[in-house]
């Protein structure tokens, strides 16, 4: 596997096709949800998503986003045995991309766990670009849009 993605490494220079390389996979935009929507921020957190990623293939995405600016990555202050992962400014502009994605999972998927967020669906649909800055900023801060529901 690649580690970087340069002008010369991609396959075209068409701007869907960069970002498909850079997060098309099966999972780069899972761990970024995981960030945003319940806070998570270690290997161990991630590992536990339901959708079970190996432990080869997360330590592969975690490594290169980072290659690639999306995730930041630091020693836990609380426990020097631990790194955690952050999302870095070119990471966060990969928020409006996740939440266009949950919009339309809301509207196509009629078991998506969104549904059950109906006011936040709402408020999407109605303002995505304030709710998008909003998350943003909270996630910047350190904070998470539902940390209720972090495992």
């Amino acid at each position: 596997m690649k580690t970087t993605t340069s002008k010369e490494d991609v396959r075209s220079h068409c701007a869907v096709n960069y970002g498909v390389e850079i997060f098309g996979d099966r999972w780069s935009l899972l761990i970024i949800r995981d960030i945003v929507f319940v806070g998570k921020k270690t290997y161990g957190e991630f590992l536990k998503s339901e959708e079970g990623i190996a432990t080869n293939v997360l330590a592969s995405r975690l490594a290169f986003l980072e290659e690639q600016g999306i995730l930041l990555k630091a020693t836990s202050p609380n426990d020097r045995r631990k790194d955690f992962y952050t999302l870095t400014e070119k990471g966060l502009d990969l928020i409006p991309v996740v939440l266009s994605i949950v919009l339309w999972s809301a509207k196509h998927d009629s078991k998506s766990y969104v549904r059950r967020r109906k006011d936040f669906v709402a408020r999407l649909r109605g303002s995505p670009l304030q709710v998008g800055e909003e998350i943003k900023a909270l996630v910047r801060n350190g904070g998470c849009l539902f940390p209720e529901s972090k495992e």
